[in-house]
């Protein structure tokens, strides 16, 4: 919503008439068009019969709209007389052409308006004056403004409709924190002589206003669904491909994802956490704080499921009639069934449509979808559109690591956010390589989340790159990004691999109960959580820092050296600033090498900042308070192990 939507069309016509269009767009529901006048842009920037312009959806929904082409009587009639007279060619007739156009444009205009009009076709008829006086008034700047406002329209053509679905502001800006509420307050014998005492929704609730106030505004939660027992996994299971069933304990408390079991399925709450009751107070605890739960769908199910006996079909049954569990060679996941969509689409569709409202009747807007891209595209369009017909504000995050066609597609059908390559992508070239793609055409559809671990993506720069790492890549994802996330650990430094080349966590919290102190780290100055606080306020009290498409890199002498800017009009945010004193200008430099000081040269692209390149401003780090003046070329050095990272506000001197 508060969107600037550029569109660009091709116009052109039969012989030498003015030509002219428009954007017609209808708001959600119907309602009032609004028109838009569209310009013909250079032939030397957009090619020959390219038109442009701007409109603002200020409405969560579906929008649509058409290109109208028209010709325009009124350009016509100027572009003639002004050749005709310039020509010396007698435009006796032409005048009087003009007065009865001028008459007719009465109708299209305003109606205290219309004598201003009645004025410019008495001056054409009046043969006392000379040819210049008398066609004045009608290329006066006041009157040709009016016109083109209130245009007189012919032969009006449209193209073919066209739809945008708008989405409220969170689509786009947010900060997500993802939690374990089985492990909050969780109690655990290290010995395994006893058993675990798991964490429930209200003590999770405890951990809230902290969460609120380092400024994240999503709380994402993973599966809280009964878990099954059938084929469980127990703690490390990643360092074996084929599980470790073998070493399953009595009080192994298995991985969220393996759902379903015969304490319910994809609508029940695990009991260990509490009932729907209490995961109501959870949901309202959070909304209370400024936040939004988003929960986690995971269409795949334990063997134990109730689904799995009460419908096979739903299901892929091998040869020797045993369904077939997940896999991913070498890797098995005896304790997941897959979904299959291809054998009763239409009670299996319904099904899933059935726990979704179901979740959205407890309070529940944010969906993230896990593995979106192993189901039918189809299903998902549909599935989508269904829940939007009603409920337009419900969101939906693609964890789809795949590749980028099917990424793209799922963006363009209707998911709300994509997870992305941002994990795997550290050095400059790449970095900059893949954020100049996601903020340029594939803007328009595709919303990144650029999450910086998840609980089975622990990176290695984060395995060996120290506590600068953690910092360098908050950086990149809160500023690079206008979404961003992080899983919990991450502020305390978690950094250790299941196994040397693996990505996976050691103790890994998908299948055991990882209770934090996380009050008495940050006491103890061991959090990274006021560094993104900080990041977050920053955010929020930066409109340029929440959008996506006004990303701009800059120039900078070293490998190791990143520097990019934001910026937007603080009186129209999403839209260009008018001038210095209304742009918000955020400007970022960061050290990629957590390990070493580094010294590098800063160009600065200055008209992108609105400046000439002899002018200088002011630039405030916000993360030390310290400010400079610069200009085109600027030194920086930047030692990881104080601050790697320059988070600058950009003012006129």
């Amino acid at each position: 919503m508060g969107e600037t939507i550029r569109v660009t069309a091709t116009v052109f016509r039969e012989g030498h008439d003015a030509v002219a269009a428009s954007i017609a767009l209808t708001p959600p529901g119907g309602g009032e068009v609004r028109r838009t006048r569209m310009r013909k842009q250079p032939v030397e920037s957009a090619g020959v019969d390219a038109w442009a312009g701007t409109c603002v959806v200020d409405a969560e929904g579906l929008w649509t709209f058409t290109v109208e082409a028209w010709s325009d009587p009124v350009e016509t009639w100027r572009h003639g007389v002004e050749v005709k007279i310039a020509a010396g060619v007698d435009v006796t007739v032409e005048l009087e052409e003009g007065a009865l156009l001028m008459e007719r444009c009465r109708e299209v205009v305003p109606a205290h308006d219309a004598t201003r009009l009645n004025a410019v076709a008495a001056a054409l008829r009046d043969t006392g004056r000379g040819v210049h006086e008398r066609v004045a008034p009608a290329l006066a700047p006041d009157i040709t403004e009016l016109l083109d406002t209130h245009p007189l329209r012919e032969l009006v053509t449209p193209s073919a409709e066209r739809r945008i679905w708008v989405d409220r502001r969170r689509a786009l800006f947010g900060s997500w924190y993802e939690f374990f509420p089985r492990s909050e307050r969780a109690v655990v014998d290290p010995t395994g002589a006893n058993p675990p005492q798991s964490g429930t929704f209200r003590t999770s609730m405890e951990r809230l206003p902290a969460i609120a106030e380092a400024g994240f505004d999503v709380i994402y939660l993973p599966p809280i669904h009964p878990i099954g027992k059938v084929n469980r996994k127990g703690p490390n299971s990643p360092k074996f491909p084929g599980g470790n069933p073998d070493e399953i304990g009595p009080y192994d408390v298995g991985s969220p994802w393996a759902i379903g079991s015969e304490e319910g399925g994809h609508d029940a709450v695990h009991p260990d956490l509490g009932t729907i009751e209490d995961f109501d107070a959870f949901v309202a605890r959070t909304n209370e704080l400024g936040m939004e739960v988003a929960l986690d769908l995971a269409l795949q199910c334990a063997p134990d499921h109730p689904w799995a006996a009460a419908h096979p079909e739903w299901f892929t049954v091998r040869a020797d009639g045993t369904i077939a569990y997940a896999e991913n060679p070498p890797k098995k996941y005896q304790d997941i069934y897959p979904m299959n969509f291809d054998k009763d689409p239409e009670g299996l569709y319904a099904e899933v449509l059935r726990v979704v409202r179901h979740w959205m009747s407890h309070g529940v807007r944010i969906f993230r979808v896990d593995n979106p891209h192993t189901k039918p595209l189809d299903f998902w369009e549909w599935l989508i559109a269904e829940v939007k017909k009603t409920d337009p504000d419900v969101l939906f995050l693609a964890e789809a690591f795949t590749k980028p066609p099917m990424m793209h597609e799922l963006a363009r059908l209707g998911f709300t956010q994509s997870y992305t390559y941002f994990t795997w992508r550290t050095a400059k070239a790449e970095i900059e390589e893949y954020a100049r793609e996601l903020a340029g055409p594939a803007a328009d559809y595709m919303v990144p989340n650029f999450f910086v671990n998840t609980p089975d993506i622990l990176h290695a720069s984060l395995q060996y790159g120290g506590p600068p790492m953690f910092k360098i890549r908050a950086v990149l994802a809160a500023l690079l990004s206008p979404t961003w996330g992080v899983y919990s650990g991450y502020e305390l430094y978690e950094h250790t691999a299941v196994k040397p080349g693996s990505e996976e966590y050691l103790d890994s919290e998908k299948y055991v109960l990882r209770p934090r102190d996380y009050a008495r780290a940050e006491a103890e100055g061991r959090s990274l959580m006021p560094y993104l606080r900080r990041l977050n306020e920053f955010r929020r009290h930066h409109p340029a820092a929440q959008w996506l498409k006004n990303l701009q890199f800059h120039s900078v002498d070293s490998d190791q050296i990143l520097a990019w800017s934001k910026t937007t009009s603080r009186s129209n945010p999403g839209a260009a600033p008018t001038d210095l004193h209304d742009a918000d200008t955020v400007l970022v430099v960061v050290n990629l090498d957590s390990y070493n000081a580094r010294e590098a040269t800063v160009k600065i692209d200055m008209p992108a900042l609105g400046y000439g390149y002899s002018d200088r401003f002011r630039v405030i780090d916000v993360m030390t308070g310290d400010s400079w003046e610069w200009g085109e070329y600027n030194y920086v050095r930047l030692d990881p192990f104080a601050e790697p990272a320059h988070v600058f506000v950009v003012t006129p001197l």
